[in-house]
């Protein structure tokens, strides 16, 4: 839902954040981020955006999602996802368009000379909290594996161990991505924006 106008240098993305709600379009104007979201609209110099947080933020129709949260003095808080909804059961992942508009936002900030305060992942007093209840969980799975296998009970055992690997890969990867942490304009993280591959990245110049 992203599509550059022709013979500019603006870069547009646009998704949907709810099922029957307004598409809410974002746009890189060569001074400021212009946005609509519903009813409300405005733009927001480069120079005047003072934070942006990106975390990994999967939901329960999209288990590969991205937000990028965006404030400054005199706008709301502007929220841009990496997903948008399409039907009653499916959310499209837009990773490509979102990537590159995050990155060029970066790039036009850096230009502009401003100096925002950039964060990574998740909230500090909510991910470490979450973190140890997490790692609480994992060793009361691995005694209870271990329980199951001394006690020959393999059925038992298979399916806790099926579940404790499912647990790893999705808990994991979600304290993984969102581990708190200050970053600069010119060096994203990676594991906090989609995997893009290279042939879908534009090329230098590109709009």
């Amino acid at each position: 839902m992203d599509a550059p106008d022709e013979g500019s240098s603006d870069i547009a993305y646009a998704y949907k954040p709810s099922l029957l709600g307004a598409v809410w379009m974002f746009r890189l104007a060569p001074d400021a981020l212009e946005w609509s979201m519903g009813p409300l609209s405005g733009r927001v110099p480069y120079a005047d955006i003072r934070r942006i947080r990106l975390a990994f933020r999967p939901v329960t129709m999209q288990s590969y999602r991205f937000l990028a949260e965006i404030w400054s003095e005199r706008s709301p808080k502007i929220p841009i996802a990496s997903a948008s909804w399409k039907s009653l059961m499916e959310q499209e992942r837009l990773d490509a368009g979102y990537a590159r508009f995050i990155r060029a936002l970066h790039e036009r900030i850096e230009a502009s000379g401003g100096k925002p305060r950039l964060q990574a992942g998740a909230i500090p007093f909510l991910y470490w909290p979450g973190l140890a209840i997490f790692l609480g969980i994992c060793a009361a799975m691995v005694g209870l594996i271990v329980r199951a296998i001394q006690q020959g009970e393999n059925a038992a055992m298979l399916f806790l161990f099926g579940f404790f690997v499912l647990l790893l890969w999705q808990l994991g990867q979600f304290f993984k991505r969102n581990l708190p942490r200050r970053y600069t304009l010119d060096s994203i993280p990676a594991d906090i924006l989609p995997k893009v591959p290279v042939a879908a990245r534009p090329g230098p110049g590109a709009a």
